[in-house]
């Protein structure tokens, strides 16, 4: 390990295999506890009186990415949608919706190897990047299935449905500047209490 840090190079970081993750298992437990906590708040927001839109998925799906460093994270987006959509009965522009997570998920593992300066930026981009996304492709959605009813079906439309949705993405995007950040921050306290509370040896260090 000495030999390859000489002359200021780091190893590159590398995924984590199954069998790193067992020997982790917090890694793991973490990660199911924040995709659980983001379906429940998705479920009850409105209950609590919070704004639309607030939501946590985006900021779960860069945690459990970064923190597991596993393809599989790509999944999680998906799978907070279909269990909070299945609960809430959300269903007239599922396509869209779904698919606006599965390219918030892709997005979360290409910065899952980020480190130091460079996680905290990939998350503001994801932040940032995925809110955007998202507004512009289920307003999208919305505006096709419900063109020549409620919206009109030119491009005056589609700029209506955009407009209508613009204090929703609003939300979504502070949401966003804020949680996506913390998710950062709450990964680099996990690896910090890694370092601090391993013995040498018992586990294998994260690069």
């Amino acid at each position: 390990m000495r030999g390859a840090r000489s002359g200021g190079h780091r190893s590159p970081v590398r995924d984590l295999t199954l069998a790193d993750l067992a020997r982790r298992w917090w890694r793991p437990a973490l990660a199911v506890a924040v995709v659980v906590s983001a379906v429940v708040w998705r479920v009850v927001r409105g209950d609590l009186g919070a704004p639309p839109n607030l939501e946590l998925i985006t900021a779960a799906t860069f945690f459990v990415a970064v923190i597991l460093r596993h393809r599989a994270a790509v999944l999680v987006p998906f799978a907070a949608a279909a269990v909070s959509d299945a609960l809430l009965g959300n269903t007239s522009i599922l396509v869209f919706t779904w698919t606006a997570w599965a390219v918030i998920g892709v997005g979360a593992l290409l910065v899952r190897r980020t480190t130091g300066w460079r996680r905290l930026g990939a998350a503001f981009g994801l932040g940032i990047g995925g809110s955007v996304w998202f507004f512009l492709w289920t307003n999208f959605g919305v505006w096709l299935q419900s063109r020549g009813t409620f919206y009109a079906p030119g491009l005056d439309g589609l700029l209506a449905s955009y407009v209508a949705g613009l204090p929703f993405f609003r939300t979504m995007l502070l949401g966003n500047l804020v949680l996506v950040p913390l998710a950062a921050g709450a990964v680099a306290l996990v690896e910090r209490a890694e370092r601090v509370l391993a013995a040498p040896g018992t586990l294998p260090q994260p690069h």
